[in-house]
Parts: structure tokens; sequence; C-alpha cells
């Protein structure tokens, strides 16, 4: 995927400029395989956030605060009554996390606005750059915790009383910090997010740009199994309950329902805890969680509905009791087609191979996506690797992406 990429026939943003800003950015928390560590809200997410904030300021752009930590940089437009296109993302890590999630979003957005003030253009939107508060969810919960109050999924309240592991609330950590602001959130004409890919199919495809039509729909379900926990040797095997048994039955039944649903439909089991997890002892219990995902609302309702069917089945048969409690739902989410339209036609200008394709994972564009028009832009990622130190992206498909959205942004800044 090296490859020498087409060179632009139109205003382009500076390769080595985001390249640089990236590997700036990499050092507060860097890791020894190369990654970075930067927990949401704390001393090093303060210093991430005052090394880009110091860089839009000097930009140009005026620095907000919310209740809950978000920073909205804000260039200005010509019609200071019009609400601005923003882009974004997040600067807080994976415990042990990579250089390019999230922070790829929020640098995208500060080249744009470089590019824009060297040029010398003037929007009639102002141009807004967001970095949101704990996109990540590792340190604090819920997971998209800054687009999801400015969504008006959860109120700053609610949030700020949530504890970590050592019981600081956010409250404190925003304070601790100097990120506890109270400016009113400003709204958005629309929003572009710049992304990693996160998965491998753009890289296998040899695609430069992936179009992100959607987000998909996530359900999730802790499930315990109970059996009777029995020694192994005197218990013959058609009188055992065994709930390890029951349990392997259904991972497998989880991967039969997303093979055989349409719409980009995925099944996980990514956990499970076997009790009394002795060798020669029958499982008595197994906890686990089903993690469905699909495209289109009706598809994973039936996904859920099929999984159920399943343990009520495997329950029957194997002589155990299986209880699905839902504990997360996201519905899908279908980006703006006149953004996806926007977005694909200029990479067709500039001639990077490009596909529409849908984001397996949650992003704050599909909070944001509640609140104005919304679209992401993807690039390759090496491997498909990501929520890991060695992920890794290549600088020529950063400033691809980078490109793309940058004309994006300014036919919607300009309309």
């Amino acid at each position: 995927m090296n490859a020498p990429l087409p060179a632009p026939t139109a205003l382009s943003t500076s390769a080595d400029r985001l390249w640089d800003s990236l590997m700036t950015l990499a050092k507060i928390g860097a890791t020894p395989k190369g990654g970075v560590r930067r927990l949401a809200l704390t001393p090093l997410d303060a210093e991430g956030r005052a090394l880009v904030t110091g860089w839009l300021r000097d930009a140009g752009c005026t620095i907000q605060l919310d209740a809950i930590g978000n920073v909205y940089a804000i260039r200005p437009g010509t019609d200071a009554q019009a609400a601005p296109v923003a882009m974004g993302s997040h600067v807080d890590t994976q415990p042990n996390g990579g250089r390019f999630d999230g922070n790829y979003g929020v640098l995208a957005g500060l080249e744009i606005v470089r590019t824009l003030n060297d040029a010398g253009i003037a929007t009639r939107r102002p141009i807004a750059v967001a970095i949101w508060t704990n996109e990540e969810g590792t340190r604090f919960q819920p997971v998209m915790m800054g687009s999801g109050v400015f969504a008006g999924a959860f109120t700053a309240e609610h949030c700020r009383a949530q504890k970590d592991a050592d019981g600081v609330t956010v409250g404190e950590a925003l304070a601790a910090i100097g990120a506890d602001g109270t400016a009113t959130p400003p709204r958005f004409d629309a929003y572009f997010e710049a992304h990693i890919e996160q998965g491998p199919v753009l890289e296998n495809e040899r695609k430069v740009i992936g179009v992100v039509e959607s987000a998909l729909g996530q359900r999730w379900f802790d499930v315990v199994v109970e059996g009777q926990d029995a020694h192994a040797g005197p218990t013959p095997i058609e009188l055992r309950r065994d709930a390890l048994l029951a349990a392997s039955r259904l991972v497998q039944a989880v991967r039969e329902v997303a093979t055989k649903h349409p719409h980009y439909a995925r099944g996980t089991v990514g956990r499970m805890v076997v009790s009394p997890n002795s060798r020669n002892v029958i499982p008595g219990r197994v906890e686990l969680s089903i993690d469905l995902r699909n495209a289109d609302a009706p598809t994973l309702d039936a996904m859920a509905a099929d999984v159920r069917a399943a343990a009520e089945r495997i329950a029957r048969e194997d002589g155990v009791s299986i209880s699905m409690e839902q504990t997360v739902h996201f519905p899908p989410c279908a980006f703006d087609r006149s953004m996806l339209d926007a977005i694909e036609s200029t990479a067709n200008a500039y001639g990077y191979p490009n596909r529409r394709l849908a984001s397996g994972a949650g992003h704050d564009a599909v909070y944001v996506a509640r609140t104005c028009p919304a679209a992401m832009v993807f690039v390759p990622c090496e491997k498909g690797i990501s929520h890991n130190e060695i992920e890794n992206a290549d600088p020529a498909h950063l400033h691809a992406g980078c490109n793309v959205m940058l004309h994006a942004v300014l036919a919607r800044a300009n309309r």
C-alpha cells in the first residue's frame, strides 16, 4: 500500500505538517512499543489537549470548553451568525493505544484550518474543530461521553458523577486538569470526522479512501448459563448439566446467526468466565458476553431474536438455564447522503481509489449525527490493527483523507 498516490490538482493540505503534528502529539504518553497511553482526563491527557488547543489558538481559533470538557475551536466565518461546519474526534487513548485513533481526526481538522489560513481563504460559515472528552471509555464510562452529552444522550450532571476505579469522579478529574468549562456548546451546520479504518477492508482491497455510509448498530448482552457442577469422573455424560458445553454451543450459534444475516452482520463472544474452573469438575456456571452489530435496525432486532431463540433451545436440550440481559443498545446510524456524495466525488477528482463501507466501531460522529448532518472519511491502517501500540498508517493515506475532507468541508462552509 506504499505506491505513490496521484498528485492533487487543487488546493492541498501539507502531508509533512500533518505527519509532524501527529508524531509530536504521540510523544505525550509514548509507550515502549511506539504507541500511546493517554487516558481521559489524566495529566497526560491535559498535556495533549494543551498542545493541540495551543496550535488551534495559534491558527486563529477561539477556544471554548463546556461542562463535560469538550473543546470547541472556532475559526471565524464571514457570516458571524451562521452555524459552523465542524470536524473533530478525540485525543484520549486506550491503555496501550496507537498514534492515530482519534488523534488523526482532530489533527486533520487542525491541518485544514492551517491550509485555509495559508491560502488566505475566508469561508462564509465558521469552521470548528472539536475535541471530544473520553471517547474511549477506558477510565470512565459511558464510552463516547463528551459527544454523548453534546447530543443529549445523557446529561453532563450524570457523567460528571461517574467514578473511575480509584473513586475519582469525572467532575473532579475535569477540575484537576483545568478542563471544567462553562461554555454553551455550539450547534453545527454539519460535522465531518476523519479516522483510520480500524479494520482490514481498505488495505485488503487497495483502497485509499473509505466513504463511510453508516455505523453499525450494536446490541450487547451479558449472559449467564447455570448448570450443575459435579465430579468429572463419577458423573455419566447423559446425566450431566454442563454449563460450559451449553455456553460453547451458544458461542457457535452467535457465529451462525451473524453468518446468515445481511447488512454487515457481526456476532462476537469476547468474554467468558467459567466456574468453578477446575480440571476435574464439570462446570456449573458460565458468564459470557455477546456483541451483535448490524447496519439495519430490523435486521439487528432479528439477530437478537435468533440468538435468544437459540439460547432457549440449547437450555432445553442441555438441561441448563440461560439468562440474557441487554446492557448496550446503539441503533444503526446512517450518515448524510449529500455529504457522502461530496466526499466520494472529491476522492474521485483526486484519483484516490475509494469505496463505500460501514463502520463496525462506535465513533463520536454517531452521536453528533443526532444533532446535524454528519459523515466520516476512513483511511487504511496497517493490517487493520488498532487499539494497539503497533497501530500504523501510511502518511500518504493520512494526507489523502485530509485532502478529501478539506474540499468537502470547504464546499459545505461556502454553501
